[in-house]
């Protein structure tokens, strides 16, 4: 019975419908039909969704922009011409050393002689080549970093003598894709010692289908064995010229417009290298945003410098001793953003160009120079002179160690101001000199003493460093016999340092030599001196020994005239009135320009009767006259 209530229903079919009735409705009114059943209609698919393009990296401009091949390298004209010419006349070297500044190259070029050595042409049939095609296999290899025969090592990170075994045990093989294989080693001054010789052998006699080429930023620590071994290209600083016009055609074709001051300080931030300058024009454009263009004052703000105006300003205003004009214009700087130690370092550039200016007023006219510089910068030139900007150069050298390493940059940098602006007031010490030699005063207002200085001249550069030459006190000497050392000079050096020290002159006469010799002196010094003299002179000569205690030996007397010396000049009115201005002063060397050789005065002639040797058998006695009887 359950079964003929419920029917035959099925899970997949449902409860069935019921029939429509028949006849009016329940209101009289006939019910409209039932629709028709409609078939289940497949639903539309929605048009496909392309995925949304993967953002492309950005490239940084240093990468975007690296030279490609030979001739975008700037700057390294002998160096691409040298290449060149050894890939025309295939005598390609098999290990090159590039050397060089960060950012100048070193690496691109390796890579570069990379490609132009495994380069196979469009064609596929090529060979080595200045010029690669940049799309054959090989070149796109290379320039994807993906080439198996193109191995970089950084020598800073792997220098140890197991990492050259390994390096060793790779030439081995030959290339697996490429026709050479290449050996990158970067920073390899950083190798030690061991690794250095264990490369040796391998660098000077590699197989022939291996390419060293080695890159650093240290020359000098490149051992003179690896130097020998490869051929040396220094590749130079990228003149601020080029850097400027490199940079702006880079900025022309990202549609940036950057101001031509703005190219000036990154041109000259970047200290010729290009990695570095593209670096920094990186950062510029993006702080100029997308429809700015990059100003000067941005570009100043960003590198933390300050105004060359107001680095002028300030300069003018130490070296005028105008103190608050020049703490007044640093404050300025410092409300900008300027670091105090980069406004000493451009105060020490720009009298460093005021010297050159003062030096030698032609570079004055220089195009190449900022017109504020070659304006202003001569101006400021004629009115200082050399030994004023050589003291603010070594001030601003000692300052900027202080500004470094002070807790207050700022305070820091004031002080070397007002230390700066101090001396400006100050006579240099050859203004002293002339001011107390025509009876003025000197800076202290003490008044000079009379007498005339004998040559005295003073050096700046920390305590006054004097150096006087009076006349020196003359002291009996025999000087006939420093006349007889003399001529052993030059020719006979052992013979004269002998004379020199370790003989006592006890009596000179004409060919006629007298001597001490002291115990240290070669036994045959009397044969050595008479075979001089007589090749000096064309005389013969007589040496004779002796036990008399003679004179000081030559040395002595050379250090006794010096000591003698020093003692007149710190006696002298002149050097005693500098000693009493400045009483950190010391003496440091007397010079006369009217000594010899040995430090002695020089001997002074005197003529003598031309006698013989010895007197005539026949000879009367001295004041004997034969008109004149004798008394008993």
């Amino acid at each position: 019975m359950a079964s003929d209530l419920t029917g035959d229903i099925s899970p997949e079919e449902g409860i069935p419908e019921p029939p429509p009735p028949e006849g009016p409705g329940l209101f009289g009114f006939d019910d409209p039909p039932p629709p028709a059943p409609v078939a289940d209609a497949p639903l539309a698919a929605p048009p496909p969704v392309a995925p949304a393009p993967k953002p492309t990296p950005y490239r940084v401009l240093a990468r975007k922009y690296r030279p490609q091949n030979f001739d975008d390298l700037i700057g390294q004209e002998a160096l691409v011409r040298t290449l060149r010419n050894a890939f025309a006349r295939g005598r390609v070297h098999h290990a090159f050393l590039l050397t060089g500044v960060r950012g100048v190259g070193k690496t691109t070029t390796a890579r570069i002689i990379a490609r132009a050595l495994n380069c196979i042409g469009v064609d596929g049939k090529g060979g080595p080549t200045a010029d690669p095609c940049g799309v054959c296999p090989e070149c796109v290899a290379i320039l994807a970093d993906r080439h198996p025969d193109v191995i970089e090592m950084d020598a800073a990170s792997n220098r140890g003598i197991d990492d050259v075994r390994e390096l060793r045990e790779a030439l081995r093989f030959r290339p697996a894709q490429g026709r050479q294989k290449v050996f990158i080693l970067d920073e390899v001054h950083m190798l030690t010692e061991q690794a250095f010789n264990a490369l040796l052998k391998s660098l000077e006699e590699p197989p022939p289908s291996i390419t060293f080429i080695l890159a650093t930023t240290e020359l000098r620590k490149v051992p003179i064995t690896i130097r020998s071994r490869c051929q040396v290209f220094s590749l130079k600083r990228v003149p601020e010229e080029r850097l400027r016009a490199h940079f702006r055609g880079i900025s022309a074709k990202e549609g940036a417009e950057v101001e031509d001051g703005a190219l000036a300080m990154l041109a000259r931030a970047a200290d010729g290298s290009v990695r570095d300058g593209l670096s920094l024009l990186d950062q510029a454009i993006a702080l100029g945003g997308e429809d700015a263009a990059v100003s000067a004052e941005s570009v100043q703000e960003m590198l933390g410098l300050a105004d060359r105006a107001l680095v002028f300003d300030i300069l003018e205003a130490v070296m005028s001793a105008e103190l608050p004009t020049a703490l007044r214009r640093m404050q300025e700087a410092h409300e900008r953003g300027a670091d105090p130690a980069t406004v000493m370092q451009d105060l020490l550039e720009q009298v460093h160009m005021l010297t050159r200016f003062a030096a030698i007023p032609a570079l004055a006219d220089d195009a190449g120079l900022p017109e504020t510089e070659r304006v202003r910068g001569a101006a400021l030139a004629r009115r200082l002179s050399v030994p004023m900007l050589t003291r603010a150069w070594q001030m601003l050298l000692k300052g900027i160690e202080e500004v470094l390493a002070a807790p207050d940059r700022r305070a820091a940098a004031e002080m070397v101001l007002i230390r700066l602006a101090h001396v400006a007031e100050m006579p240099t010490p050859g203004d002293i000199l002339k001011r107390l030699e025509s009876g003025g005063t000197v800076a202290s207002g003490s008044p000079a003493p009379s007498g005339g200085s004998g040559g005295l001249r003073a050096v700046a550069g920390g305590a006054p460093v004097m150096e006087a030459a009076p006349e020196a006190v003359a002291l009996p000497r025999p000087t006939a016999w420093r006349e007889v050392v003399a001529l052993a000079s030059g020719t006979h050096a052992l013979l004269h340092a002998h004379l020199l020290h370790d003989v006592h002159p006890v009596r000179i006469a004409p060919r006629q030599v007298e001597i001490r010799v002291r115990p240290q002196a070669p036994r045959d010094l009397g044969a050595q001196l008479a075979s001089m003299l007589e090749a000096k002179t064309g005389e013969r000569w007589t040496v004779a020994l002796s036990n008399a205690p003679g004179e000081v030996t030559l040395a002595e007397q050379s250090r006794n005239a010096e000591t003698d010396r020093r003692t007149a000049a710190l006696n002298h009115p002149l050097v005693q009135a500098i000693l009493q201005e400045f009483p950190e002063a010391k003496l440091e060397a007397v010079r006369d320009e009217n000594v010899d050789a040995y430090g002695l005065l020089p001997v002074i002639a005197q003529d003598e009767p031309d006698l013989p040797d010895f007197a005539p058998p026949d000879a009367e006695p001295a004041g004997f006259d034969p008109d004149i009887p004798e008394e008993d």
